[in-house]
């Protein structure tokens, strides 16, 4: 597991309790029983925690942990260093 799957992981067991046998990249927030204010607050959480932007309109249901885990990724990659 890489370290951003690894923190969104940690966030969805520590601040929304999700049991962390369920989280696997292919579970969505739906399936994970998080409303769409929850999924809200998991983007805004991780986009402070990283210091990237993420589509939080995007941010529904259907997301599965893969796809928000590729999208922090693909952030974090377009970050110039001088960004920190």
């Amino acid at each position: 597991m890489d370290q951003v799957t690894a923190r969104i992981t940690a966030v969805l067991t520590e601040k929304f309790d999700v049991p962390a046998e369920l989280i696997t990249a292919r579970a969505s927030f739906q399936e994970l029983d998080l409303d769409s204010l929850s999924v809200v607050e998991l983007y805004v959480t991780l986009q402070e925690e990283w210091g990237v932007p993420l589509d939080a309109e995007a941010a529904t249901g259907e997301v599965t942990v893969g796809e928000l885990a590729d999208e922090v990724r693909k952030s974090l990659e377009g970050r110039r260093p001088d960004d920190d």
